[in-house]
């Protein structure tokens, strides 16, 4: 499917801060925050949920609880930025780990780490990687969660790549994908145009 991207003005105005590169530290981190709880919101929006009955403090009703396994899943490490959002949200979801790495001449990730929860073909599991650049992070990560047994996987990327879009639906034609922003295209480094420049780096400070 074609990448979901979220519209409202929220969302523009905290995605033209991220992008100002004489955004401070502590604003890029809370920027990146706010665009991340708009996202797993937007993301979320269809999960199953089931009656319950509980009491007010003033009288039984029906209520609806998320009644699906959820799983967030961040690539290390500027997924991370977007962890925290998600479990505002989402607090009872399991949380995983990949390590994905990408080399500065090829751009092409390798996995260095991963500790996800198992069983996963039940679950909706969220994979939050802030840039989906070339897609092949992204790609990798599609596979290692498929190998758990993941049916049904999200992608939230803050920004992305016309180029990584295409690169993952064909990889995984179910993948879902939603984004803040669906940038012009990549450089000849891999980076997005116009983008927002490395967001692991802007976010930590290195």
């Amino acid at each position: 499917m074609a990448a979901h991207v979220l519209k409202h003005p929220l969302v523009d105005d905290s995605l033209a801060r991220l992008r100002d590169r004489d955004t401070p530290r502590d604003a890029f981190r809370r920027l990146a925050r706010r665009v991340a709880l708009m996202l797993v919101a937007e993301a979320t929006r269809d999960l199953p949920t089931a009656p319950r009955e509980i009491e007010t403090p003033l009288e039984k009703t029906t209520a609806h609880r998320i009644s699906t396994r959820v799983v967030a899943a961040p690539v290390l490490r500027s997924g991370l930025g977007m962890l925290d959002a998600f479990l505002d949200l989402v607090p009872q979801a399991e949380v995983g780990y990949f390590g994905l790495e990408r080399d500065e001449t090829t751009a092409v990730a390798r996995r260095y780490y991963e500790k996800i929860p198992k069983n996963l073909h039940e679950a909706v599991v969220f994979l939050l990687d802030p840039m989906l650049a070339t897609g092949g992070s992204a790609a990798m990560a599609f596979e290692g969660l498929r190998e758990l047994g993941a049916r049904n996987v999200r992608l939230l990327s803050i920004v992305a790549a016309p180029e990584g879009v295409a690169h993952l639906e064909a990889a995984f034609p179910d993948a879902r994908i939603y984004t803040a922003a669906l940038d012009r295209q990549l450089n000849d480094r891999k980076y997005i145009l116009p983008g927002l420049g490395d967001f692991g780096d802007r976010l930590y400070g290195t």
